[in-house]
């Protein structure tokens, strides 16, 4: 069973949509600088890291820098109120537990369906499929804390490169969610 790559950056992509050579993300950076400005300076690097997941990810960018395997729903990059630490919030699609599939009686002819999936992407039931079948959608909610190790330092201000720095947080981000999640992921997938 191969592993399942959680999350990349879609560098490819980024470049081919970029209009001066930086990269469409450093564009959305400079675009979405509103985004960073309560993190100038400060000296915990988490805020900074938040605020450029939100700027690489959907409804921001679209599609996101950040890409995400098809059973990752939302993932989102929160600082922790209580520690300060960076904690990921990720909703996968999982398969229904297993107390519902041990016996089938609960379906009663009804048509019961899951998650709908288009060319290989799990998506939300058609408003007319709704009205019609009942479905069962199960999800797996993930909470759980990021190694901070390798964030960059906030910039102190919009003109010290934060297109840079941002950069480097997905990095750090995208590997931290990778070691957490592939191995969920791998599970999903091959069971």
């Amino acid at each position: 069973m191969s592993t399942q790559q959680a999350f990349w950056l879609d560098t490819r992509r980024d470049r081919e949509l970029g209009q001066g050579g930086g990269g469409r993300y450093a564009e959305r950076v400079a675009a979405n600088i509103g985004e960073f400005e309560e993190t100038w300076g400060d000296i915990a690097p988490v805020t900074f890291a938040c605020a450029a997941w939100r700027v690489a990810t959907p409804p921001v960018t679209s599609p996101g820098f950040v890409r995400w395997h098809r059973r990752v729903l939302s993932a989102t990059c929160v600082r922790n109120t209580w520690d300060g630490s960076l904690v990921a919030k990720v909703t996968l699609v999982s398969p229904l537990p297993e107390a519902l599939t041990a016996t089938r009686a609960w379906w009663r002819d009804r048509g019961w369906q899951g998650w709908p999936e288009i060319f290989g992407q799990f998506v939300e039931p058609a408003e007319q499929d709704l009205a019609k079948v009942p479905h069962a959608r199960a999800t797996l909610l993930v909470d759980a804390p990021l190694p901070m190790d390798g964030l960059p330092s906030a910039p102190d201000g919009p003109d010290d490169h934060p297109q840079e720095a941002a950069h480097r947080a997905l990095t750090v981000m995208v590997g931290g969610l990778n070691e957490l999640l592939s191995p969920v992921l791998t599970q999903l997938e091959g069971g």
